[in-house]
């Protein structure tokens, strides 16, 4: 009895023993890992839908939104664990937002005391709307928190990233297309350019997950888009999409 007690004590120690050799390599030391095949450089490419959050009812909007951005980012891994790191972009984002041709007339970025997206009230006999369009372009700077499962194989490992944009608009313009007949056929097109209503400032919060080269994003502006008193306060634009990069 005696000698089983202390067999069975013996091979628990042993598998102690195991257990904590095998934990011991699956720990690996990341100070040590060579990065130097990986390109400390990257361009992020992306594209969403995008949604205008906190509108009123009476702006309709219509068709497929979108948000494309391009950045140039750099990479900084951390020396103790380079599984972290920290990326510094620039770069634009452009965000088209399209209305119900039924629901309004043309924005009118360009009036002095605002603009609005109020719905047309009875039937325009002189003009037919085609369709309308609000683009607005952004210089931005990218700021994120990076963690990779595998830093030595980044087009294969799975990453996550939290950050925020600092931007600053380029330009505001709205498009709208007239028609005159029953086929739809364009008659004219009306163009407005005038950044004035909108705030200079963008801040997003951003988040991105994905498999090697390709993800998903999001970003979400915390501040208002259009400013205080020149036309629908509260706005916040959010997008959800894909994501092409090296890291």
């Amino acid at each position: 009895m005696k000698k089983l007690i202390l067999f069975t004590l013996f091979l628990t120690a042993g598998f102690s023993l195991i257990a904590q050799e095998t934990e011991k390599k699956k720990k690996k030391d990341w100070s040590k890992v060579d990065l130097g095949n990986r390109p400390k450089d990257h361009l992020i490419f992306q594209i969403g839908y995008l949604q205008w959050m906190q509108k009123p009812d009476s702006i309709a909007t219509k068709g497929f939104a979108r948000t494309v951005n391009a950045y140039f980012s750099f990479d900084f891994p951390f020396k103790l664990d380079p599984r972290f790191s920290v990326g510094l972009g620039a770069g634009v984002g452009a965000d088209n937002m399209y209305f119900d041709k039924d629901a309004g007339r043309n924005l009118n970025i360009i009036n002095s005391n605002g603009f609005t997206f109020a719905k047309h009230v009875g039937r325009d006999t002189l003009n037919r709307y085609k369709s309308m369009k609000l683009a607005t372009v952004y210089l931005e700077a990218p700021v994120e928190l990076r963690f990779m499962v595998d830093p030595t194989k980044p087009n294969k490992s799975l990453k996550f990233a939290l950050g925020v944009k600092v931007g600053t608009i380029i330009s505001a313009n709205d498009k709208t297309r007239f028609t005159t007949d029953a086929n739809g056929n364009t008659a004219y097109v009306l163009k407005e350019k005038d950044k004035k209503h909108f705030n200079n400032l963008r801040l997003a919060a951003t988040a991105r997950i994905g498999m090697g080269n390709f993800g998903l994003f999001a970003q979400y502006q915390i501040n208002d888009m259009i400013k205080e008193g020149q036309g629908p306060s509260q706005i916040r634009p959010l997008t959800v999409g894909i994501t092409l990069t090296g890291l």
